[in-house]
């Protein structure tokens, strides 16, 4: 039996897997590195990082979002956008990445990969800062501060990435950015060339350069137009794809340059009303329909985890189920 990261580079590179990539599991996502964000918990409201991004996240709701009301918008002025940035320091002090220096220390690389987890992204670290609506009104009306902004992300996460390869040594990385809604992306792919090809090739490669084997993107979200951007920045994985790409022709184009990860989407199983056994239809379909390789079947969330208790074990188990159907 093929251990869960020998497993994964099956999938990845169209070999001989012996069951299916049952989400997470060849990841030990890494929680404890000194981001210099505070994020608020489940039902806490108006917790404001070191970004000066104040965010909210109300019960009953899957995750936190900026409060962007006139008050809390960060940048108030685009002509001016540098009056209004604090950019928090890089942690470099070794004792503040102690813990997460242990905590890959116990992990056995030869099962599982060292997976630090980080977001937000370079585009919703910008829309964080300015509102959505707004930052995708700059993309037009202020092209040269939008692109002076990014660099100032970029540089941050290119600090970030330093110390995390110096002491935490990842063998993955786990990204968030989420770049479309359910039907389209935010911006045209002709823009998200201009503005982010190059900053995520820097950021990307910076981590392929140190040791990273496996670059996991998350963008749960409609972005099948970007996925040749994606495989030139270096994404092995595309996390959180949703069905309204058609992920069977995203595979017949694209498999063996990237792997597609999800296939069910969360809004289906995670909610009040799941049952196992819509959680099992959705998990064969998933399965029967994209097949066993260049994909990874999960719900599109972007973590090992389900809003409501109990979604998530329940699509482990199905999947394992569906394993031993196929995979015989």
């Amino acid at each position: 039996m093929l251990t869960p990261r020998e497993n994964l580079m099956e999938v990845l590179k169209g070999g001989n897997p012996d069951r299916f990539v049952n989400q997470y599991e060849p990841f030990a996502i890494q929680m404890k590195t000194p981001m210099s964000k505070r994020n608020p918990a489940y039902g806490e409201l108006n917790v404001t990082d070191d970004w000066g991004v104040t965010r909210s996240w109300p019960i009953g709701t899957p995750g936190a979002f900026p409060v962007h009301d006139e008050e809390h918008i960060v940048i108030k002025d685009m002509e001016n956008w540098k009056d209004y940035i604090k950019v928090p320091p890089i942690v470099t002090d070794p004792e503040a990445w102690k813990e997460a220096a242990e905590a890959a220390a116990q992990v056995d690389r030869s099962q599982y990969f060292v997976t630090p987890f980080y977001a937000p992204g370079i585009f919703e670290q910008c829309h964080y800062l300015m509102e959505i609506t707004n930052c995708l009104m700059n993309f037009y009306e202020y092209p040269d501060e939008m692109h002076e902004i990014i660099d100032v992300i970029v540089n941050y996460e290119l600090g970030f990435a330093e110390q995390v390869c110096k002491y935490v040594k990842p063998d993955a990385l786990f990204h968030h950015d989420d770049w479309g809604s359910q039907i389209s992306t935010f911006l045209s792919p002709a823009m998200f060339e201009e503005f982010f090809l190059e900053p995520y090739k820097k950021v990307y490669g910076y981590y392929k350069e140190h040791g990273v084997q496996v670059i996991m993107h998350h963008s749960d979200s409609y972005a099948k137009t970007l996925i040749p951007y994606m495989i030139e920045m270096g994404i092995d994985i595309w996390q959180g794809v949703m069905k309204s790409n058609d992920i069977a022709d995203c595979i017949k184009q694209y498999g063996g340059q990237i792997t597609f990860m999800g296939g069910v989407d969360s809004a289906e199983v995670d909610n009040p009303y799941w049952t196992e056994e819509i959680v099992a239809a959705k998990v064969r379909e998933a399965c029967e329909t994209f097949g066993k390789l260049y994909f990874i079947p999960g719900a599109s969330q972007g973590l090992p985890l389900s809003n409501y208790e109990g979604v998530y074990d329940c699509m482990t188990r199905e999947i394992n189920k569906m394993s031993e159907e196929m995979f015989k």
